[in-house]
């Protein structure tokens, strides 16, 4: 009977009995995806480590020391940019604050509604219009900007707020996500319902569809707004004037002047650290909102 037993093979050397063990070739493969995302985070955070890092230098550290070494002329920094041109600085911030705030605003106002149509209504040509909507996605902005620019000047808008502004209200990114939240997040059921009890369309949309889209509609707001606060083509195109430049563009002719100026480069430097600040400040209160919305949203289903 002793022979006819099954004996247990013993464990390998090195390893503890009762565990599982797994090939060293497929633990070192599982590493692969984590080294990736590692690298792509360091290809990413090592420009705003040398923007953070290159602003705290004056003009003659910058080219003289260590690349990641702290200078000490920050606030000097700040002051000249606060001084230069009487603070032009800021306003360039405040145009960019009202191209992207009210520019996203609208934007994501008529998203909404255009959003909501397409996924709730029926109607011939829906899909027609939906895929011209699609091929704006695709569409370059570039191809774009010189008709707009012909427009707005025979609209006699040309070096106006408003040929930045108008061109950004309609987004078709913007709509193609709203068409796609409204068809997941609105029952047509309650649609339904509503029409039933007598309300109107707009009311239907206004008090009822509207807040179950709003956590969509955030996404397309923060979308739009760091698009239309990183636009440089369009205003470029359409302004003349340096005082409605956004901050962009005239950190683009800040640039263009240190050419001749070198001491010009530590106030593009600085202003670009600046000028990413408001978005992050936006992403932080944009992505608490929206948590707390979704949070809400699943407690009251």
């Amino acid at each position: 009977m002793s022979s006819l037993a099954v004996r247990k093979a013993a464990p390998a050397t090195g390893t503890t009995p009762g565990t599982a063990q797994g090939p060293p070739l497929r633990r070192r493969i599982a590493l692969v995806p984590t080294l990736t995302l590692l690298l792509g985070a360091l290809y990413c955070l090592l420009p705003v480590a040398w923007v953070l890092i290159a602003a705290t230098k004056s003009g003659s550290e910058l080219f003289s020391t260590f690349t990641f070494l702290p200078g000490t002329g920050f606030s000097d920094n700040l002051s000249d940019l606060n001084a230069y041109r009487d603070g032009i600085y800021w306003q360039w911030m405040g145009n960019s604050a009202l191209y992207a705030g009210l520019g996203a605003l609208l934007s994501t106002a008529v998203s909404a509604i255009s959003g909501y149509a397409l996924a709730i209504y029926r109607f011939r040509g829906r899909e027609a219009v939906f895929n011209v909507l699609m091929a704006g996605v695709l569409m370059p902005p570039v191809i774009l900007a010189i008709p707009q620019y012909l427009l707005m000047a025979k609209a006699d808008l040309a070096d106006s707020h408003w040929s930045v502004l108008l061109p950004l209200i309609l987004s078709p990114y913007g709509v193609y996500l709203s068409r796609i939240y409204a068809a997941a997040a609105v029952p047509a059921d309650v649609v339904e319902a509503g029409r039933m009890d007598g309300a109107s369309e707009w009311r239907i949309f206004a008090r009822v569809a509207l807040p179950m889209m709003v956590p969509g509609l955030v996404t397309v707001f923060l979308f739009q707004f760091v698009a239309v606060w990183n636009n440089f083509l369009l205003p470029y195109i359409m302004l003349s004037d340096d005082e409605k430049f956004p901050i962009t563009l005239g950190l683009f002719t800040l640039l263009e002047q240190g050419a001749n100026t070198p001491a010009l480069y530590t106030l593009v430097i600085t202003g670009a650290l600046l000028a990413v600040i408001p978005l992050i400040a936006l992403f932080l209160v944009v992505q608490r909102f929206w948590s707390l919305d979704l949070l809400s949203g699943a407690v009251k289903s």
